[in-house]
């Protein structure tokens, strides 16, 4: 990549704390290893290192948006202080090309004791911009974040939606070349956090965002790129649905520890199979069997065994109509001992959200016990949606335990895949069957 076409370049960079268990421990460190080298012994260190970023290397180009996940504690944060300017690498570079604004953790660079009139321009000095530059654009800012006359209030009797709420109006009206944010829409009513994705979506037509985001389907829905980190250091980079579905694993195995190790499936470049049928003139809703390519991960102490979509006949077509009663079939085996196995499944779009699913759990009481050998088959019936044209996959898996707490034991990405075409126009994620529609003239 050209000096030209990047926005952010991350270099090998490193930060690094001191960590003292005493507070005597900093005025020794301060002091007694400068006398112990002056009379020629080694040097006693009185701190330990803790390295939160560690050797964090990455390219954005101009107009991408890189997504950024990894756990709690995975060092998001602290690499998006050091690519705000807020924060010094211990080690390495970072160059950023353009205005960047950022909204980092809730409040920061507000000061609670101003009124949210006063933060407004103390932020907006903070970013580059004059006072009148931030006089001719505050009214747009106030209708930004509505929240009305608490803009003359101080900003420590704000909640945190509405601290949010003027902390991104103020970011969304800077002209900023790059947009860095850190989770902060995660405490935003449902009204505000669809108007700020809006404005994101606008925004990243011409300019270059980093968005850091716990929600795996606005990542995947959102960002061009993205990078999971673990334990200070990059674990994957590259396409989102593939950065995710390995956050996703590593995140599982730390949660399920000796209890199970799971074990990537990779798939595999064979096509999805599919069989002869009657095709429906209208819509068209054909169903390939992707499981022989389907990746993921298992335990070994379940196995998914088939996946298929019926119809009310009985029968197994791989063209259907959308707004039809359809069952869905998943068989399963057991490898070893398992009390309360849970079959489920959930339907995605072509950028991985998540439309619809179900699962066993709820329905099956008591639990059902499986001895090693044995299957078990489980039976979704449905109204199948009518989706809008595209192509959508179905992820299966076998779990045991609650719904609160169990362990996958197979996971399945893309076992069926669903290619929609209707010549009807249908909006949404997922469109609804009209028993009818009329319009006329009102006398």
């Amino acid at each position: 990549m050209s000096s030209d076409e990047f926005a952010i370049r991350a270099n090998s960079v490193s930060k690094c704390y001191l960590i003292y268990d005493r507070s005597e421990d900093r005025l020794k460190q301060s002091i007694v290893p400068r006398m112990q080298r002056l009379i020629g012994r080694p040097a006693t260190q009185y701190f330990r290192e803790f390295w939160a970023v560690k050797d964090v290397s990455f390219d954005v180009r101009k107009g991408e948006t890189l997504g950024i996940v990894g756990r709690n504690g995975s060092g998001k944060s602290t690499l998006l202080q050091m690519l705000c300017g807020t924060l010094t690498p211990t080690e390495g570079s970072i160059e950023a090309k353009g205005r960047v604004a950022a909204l980092l953790e809730l409040g920061s660079g507000f000061d609670p004791e101003f009124t949210g009139r006063e933060n407004v321009f103390l932020n907006g000095a903070i970013l580059g911009l004059t006072r009148a530059q931030i006089e001719s654009r505050l009214d747009k800012i106030l209708e930004f974040a509505e929240i009305g006359n608490f803009i003359d209030q101080q900003v420590k009797t704000y909640s945190s939606g509405m601290a949010m709420r003027l902390a991104f109006a103020v970011i969304a009206h800077v002209d900023a070349d790059i947009l860095v944010i850190d989770e902060a829409l995660s405490v935003g009513d449902a009204f505000f956090v669809q108007k700020c994705m809006r404005f994101l979506r606008r925004f990243k037509e011409t300019g270059t965002i980093l968005f850091v985001s716990h929600d795996i389907g606005a990542v995947i829905s959102f960002c061009d790129t993205a990078v999971c980190l673990d334990n200070g250091r990059v674990m994957q980079v590259g396409d989102p649905r593939e950065v995710t579905d390995a956050y996703l694993h590593a995140g599982l195995q730390e949660t399920y520890g000796a209890a199970a190790k799971l074990k990537m499936i990779a798939g595999n470049s064979g096509q999805a199979t599919q069989t002869n049928s009657k095709v429906e003139p209208e819509t068209r809703v054909e169903i390939f069997h992707n499981m022989d390519a389907s990746s993921g991960w298992q335990t070994g102490s379940a196995q998914i065994e088939s996946v298929r979509l019926i119809d009310a006949a009985g029968q197994t077509p791989t063209v259907f109509t959308g707004g039809e009663l359809v069952t869905l079939v998943i068989v399963a085996r057991a490898q070893c001992q398992m009390i309360s196995p849970i079959l489920g499944f959930y339907v995605k779009d072509r950028l991985g959200q998540p439309l619809f699913g179900e699962h066993t759990f709820t329905y099956v009481n008591p639990p059902l016990e499986l001895a090693p050998g044995q299957t078990c088959e489980a039976q979704f019936c449905f109204t199948l949606p009518l989706l809008p044209n595209g192509d959508y996959s179905m992820t299966v898996s076998i779990a045991e335990g609650t719904v609160t707490d169990h362990i996958q034991h197979h996971w399945l990405h893309d076992a069926l895949i669903l290619k929609v075409a209707s010549n009807k126009l249908r909006y949404g994620l997922v469109g609804i069957p009209c028993e009818s529609v009329k319009m006329q003239v009102m006398p």
